[in-house]
């Protein structure tokens, strides 16, 4: 009879077990927070967003600082993960719209609730096909600007704030050729999308990336 114990199941840090769950999280609400457009102020002028974006590049910054503290294959395989909770979230959507809903439930709610959650085939196809290439972009992007050496500090902040603009203008292009071409003229649409989204890769997604490394290494 063999006595020998099991090995040992092998510790998740706690920065990597807390991190991918605020990465699930961030692939289902960015799709409802995409719902609503803001008045984001420009300089000069006012471009209008979907608010989804800032759900998109918390999943960019977390990627991101995954790769810095893991590598890049961990960073990798949590965006695969990615897939799961997005995907999940799709098919119990679907479910939930199919049920008949129970007399009881006002019919403005009910119509609130089927516009925001009722979806086109095009809008469902485009967000996990941007999600996919625009995030491990992102990864690879990131790991190529390391160069020799740990990548930290301002470079560190720098290369996330490039790898997000370019990966989010990449995710632009995707998702709204994908969902919308042919049914009205797209180009104001990705320009003004694409300049909020580089905008604000500069201006938030560093910061985001160093807050993550710095609590997951004094943390």
């Amino acid at each position: 009879m063999d006595h020998t114990a099991p090995a040992p199941t092998p510790a998740i840090p706690r920065p990597l077990f807390v991190y991918a769950l605020l990465y699930g999280g961030m692939t289902v609400l960015a799709g409802v927070l995409g719902f609503k457009q803001i008045a984001l102020p420009l300089g000069f002028t006012t471009l209008a967003v979907e608010s989804g974006i800032f759900a998109f590049l918390m999943l960019v910054a977390i990627s991101s600082a995954i790769s810095q503290l893991y590598g890049r294959g961990m960073a990798n395989r949590l965006v695969l993960w990615g897939f799961a909770p997005l995907g999940l979230s799709i098919l119990l959507i679907q479910l939930v719209l199919a049920f008949p809903p129970s007399p009881q439930m006002p019919p403005e709610n009910l119509a609130a609730f089927e516009t925001v959650l009722s979806q086109t085939g095009r809008i469902m196809i485009a967000g996990p096909i941007a999600y996919g290439v625009s995030l491990l972009l992102n990864v690879w992007l990131f790991e190529k600007l390391r160069g020799d050496g740990d990548g930290g500090g301002f470079w560190m902040m720098l290369r996330g704030g490039l790898a997000s603009a370019v990966s989010q203008a990449v995710d632009t292009l995707i998702f709204i050729t994908v969902a919308f071409y042919g049914q009205f003229d797209i180009v104001p649409l990705l320009i003004g999308q694409a300049i909020a989204k580089v905008v604000l890769s500069f201006v938030l997604v560093p910061l985001i990336i160093w807050v993550l490394v710095r609590f997951a290494r004094e943390g």
